[in-house]
């Protein structure tokens, strides 16, 4: 194989057999999800067309690389985004985040989905000031939750008291308590779920308990209510965690066969439809979020050394959800 510049490629018969993206990831160093988007853009071209991922070399082929092999760097922006901003001073702030905002640029398919509407760039326009322990693309940011997990986080100002409350959350002293409904009726009244949780092998954006060498992970769950609606059996749940890995709670309960609702990428029905014995009653509910919430935080001030205490609600569309699985008014209201 031989390179004549930076975009081109010619292939020889060591390459023959060889599936298209396969080859340029190992050749551009480079993931098969990045050259699988460069071939759906078209942005590469066999002797001057385009061709599919599983194309298979001769071993005489002219490969074009149009785009930059490499994603160009991730940046925060500020951008003027409202904020649910329940507590700030010089040092910190807390903030009530929406379910759909992502805390931090991350993978996405073009510059837009990777770098805009986050609450990093939320956060660069409303506060002059933030930590930046995290670096330039997570200012500010000493935690984070998921993009479709609503509620309570805290940001950093400045370095110092990024750092002291970054040593609350190592020392697991940052109290953090979550509400989730899971599908079914949980066995037990609580417990405690200590699995070790690791990147899944296979599909890499899931995480998974089932694999040895994870970080080690404490989820504790005390069952609220229990609900028996037309559309099946719900378990009202309260999470509290000792440690913060990514996806925690949603792992921890999906492995005791309770996914959270909403949460189809850990097993939750896509679609709950009403029932009236054996026979399916045509109604038909889903949630376009996960049905988990970060509901309570308490913390200490990095500078003065108050206890701060904090509560949200569960949001509007949630609690529309659960009225609306019980089959009650949209006016039902559960804190």
């Amino acid at each position: 194989m031989r390179e004549l510049s930076s975009t081109e490629v010619i292939t020889n018969t060591e390459s023959a057999g060889q599936r298209l993206d396969q080859f340029l990831a190992a050749r551009l160093n480079v993931s098969r999800a990045r050259v699988q988007q460069l071939l759906a853009e078209e942005k590469i071209l066999v002797n001057d067309s385009p061709a599919k991922a599983s194309f298979k070399l001769r071993g005489d082929e002219r490969i074009t690389v149009l785009a930059p092999a490499q994603r160009p760097p991730l940046r925060a922006i500020p951008e003027e985004i409202p904020l649910d901003i329940l507590y700030e001073d010089d040092d910190l702030a807390i903030i009530n985040k929406p379910a759909g905002m992502m805390v931090h640029a991350g993978a996405g398919a073009t510059e837009d989905a990777r770098n805009r509407g986050t609450l990093v760039n939320a956060l660069l326009h409303h506060f002059a000031t933030l930590s930046g322990v995290g670096g330039e693309t997570r200012p500010g940011i000493v935690h984070r939750l998921d993009k479709e997990t609503s509620g309570l986080i805290v940001v950093a100002k400045n370095d110092e008291a990024h750092r002291r409350l970054a040593e609350q959350f190592a020392r697991r002293e940052v109290k953090k308590k979550y509400i989730a409904l899971v599908q079914g009726w949980m066995k037990k009244d609580s417990g405690t779920v200590s699995a070790s949780i690791s990147r899944d092998r296979i599909h890499r954006t899931r995480m998974t308990t089932r694999q040895s060498g994870g970080r080690q992970a404490v989820s504790h769950y005390q069952v609220v209510r229990r609900l028996e609606t037309p559309f099946g059996k719900f378990s009202l749940v309260e999470v509290k965690i000792d440690t913060g890995r990514t996806h925690q709670i949603r792992v921890h309960l999906a492995s005791l066969g309770h996914p959270i609702v909403g949460d189809t990428l850990y097993g939750a029905s896509r679609e709950m439809r009403a029932r009236q014995g054996k026979q399916d009653h045509g109604a038909a509910m889903s949630l376009p979020r996960n049905f988990l919430h970060a509901a309570e935080l308490a913390l200490v001030h990095p500078r003065t050394a108050v206890v701060l205490s904090f509560r949200s609600p569960l949001p509007p569309e949630l609690q529309c959800f659960l009225a609306e699985l019980e089959g009650n008014s949209a006016s039902a209201k559960v804190v």
